[in-house]
């Protein structure tokens, strides 16, 4: 995050930097989310709760303990399905997401470490089997396979192609291996019918100007596909931090002393003493030394608020994807998933001077799909 010092103070919800149309915020649509682990974030469970079903593959059914926990591999679901779906309760409904009245069903499908293709498989298999009794519509995929295959040859691109033509419209991220030689796109975001999601650096900004790529993985596939289809905010986005963790704790007290009065700062820190080493030692400083290294806490951990701090990755970015759908379908819930990625390629924008096969056909654009999902129900 090289130019964090530039806008830190100035996070732009993604509603507003994708000039999404407000009408439409995913009302009785439901997203899957396929992910290492989940939280019960305050965005998605208040004033109503829009969880309405959770899956751990490891656990009995309707064993919802890892849901309450804060663990490490809650961190990463957290985030991508508060980034598809949260009402931004926590920040007054500021960093709200494009789709806030979505519901969600939650499949945990990791532990710690990476996530295996097997896993990602054994949950879309549950979603599968249990698209209709959720009235599952669109499903996220925040996770890569094991290596490159052929989909004709690959079982977790297989059942994607199968759940497509089932009616639901699978969204994958692509990975973020861009600027590593050799950039493969795996499964399942090599799949043919899921939408394969790249991102998109906008610097934070609504200057079309300043707009540039995210370092995602791009193909051809090795079946000579073109992947990613489209690309969104990949950098830059708001997201949630997880509660009752040392990041949290941090975060409080970074907010807490950037909002605080110059004569406040010092009995702060004692307040919180164990908390930064670095404060504890700085805590006789002058003030603006203090004020200079509060700054730098912030930057350097990515902290917007107490609640709230910058991410990046595909994993986000493919979230924000699923969002405007979801938007697309409470717009026109007869579209077919084959649709919904036609409509979002030829409503999509390019970015000047980066090639095809990095950006696909362009930037999405929420206003001018949900347009255009509108024109098909005519």
């Amino acid at each position: 995050m090289d130019n964090i010092t530039e806008t830190i103070e100035g996070a732009l919800p993604v509603p507003v930097r994708m000039d999404a149309d407000e009408r439409y915020t995913g009302r009785g649509i439901t997203i899957a989310f396929l992910d290492s682990g989940f939280y019960a974030h305050k965005d998605l469970t208040e004033p109503v709760n829009r969880i309405v079903a959770y899956h751990n593959i490891f656990a009995p059914e309707h064993n919802l303990s890892s849901l309450q926990t804060s663990d490490v591999a809650s961190w990463h679901g957290m985030m991508t399905s508060v980034v598809a779906a949260g009402n931004g309760y926590l920040s007054e409904g500021f960093y709200r997401s494009i789709a806030p009245e979505a519901n969600l069903v939650l499949v945990k499908i990791g532990k710690t470490g990476r996530i295996s293709e097997s896993n990602i498989e054994t949950g879309l298999r549950w979603v599968f089997a249990n698209k209709e009794k959720y009235d599952i519509r669109i499903v996220n995929i925040s996770a890569g396979g094991d290596f490159e295959q052929s989909y004709l040859r690959n079982p977790l691109c297989q059942l994607v192609e199968e759940l497509v033509k089932a009616g639901v419209t699978v969204v994958c991220a692509v990975g973020n291996a861009g600027l590593a030689p050799g950039h493969p796109v795996l499964p399942p975001a090599s799949a043919p019918s899921c939408i394969a999601v790249g991102g998109l650096d906008d610097q934070n900004s609504l200057d079309r100007a300043r707009r540039g790529m995210y370092r995602s993985s791009y193909g051809p596939t090795i079946d000579g596909l073109q992947k990613p289809e489209v690309i969104a905010p990949g950098i830059w986005v708001a997201g949630p931090i997880l509660p009752y963790t040392p990041t949290a704790v941090e975060a409080h007290l970074y907010a807490e002393l950037d909002n605080a009065a110059d004569d406040e700062l010092g009995d702060i820190i004692l307040s919180h003493a164990g908390v930064d080493k670095d404060l504890d030692e700085a805590r006789e400083l002058a003030v603006p030394l203090l004020r200079q290294l509060i700054t730098i806490k912030l930057r350097e951990n990515n902290v917007i608020n107490q609640h709230y701090k910058f991410v990046d990755g595909t994993s986000f970015a493919a979230p924000i994807v699923s969002s405007i759908v979801a938007c697309m379908l409470e717009a026109n819930p007869k579209l077919t998933p084959q649709q919904v990625k036609r409509i979002l390629m030829d409503t999509a924008e390019r970015v000047d001077g980066v090639e095809v096969d990095r950006q696909g056909w362009g930037v999405v654009v929420p206003r001018k799909a949900v347009a255009m999902a509108l024109r098909y129900r005519g």
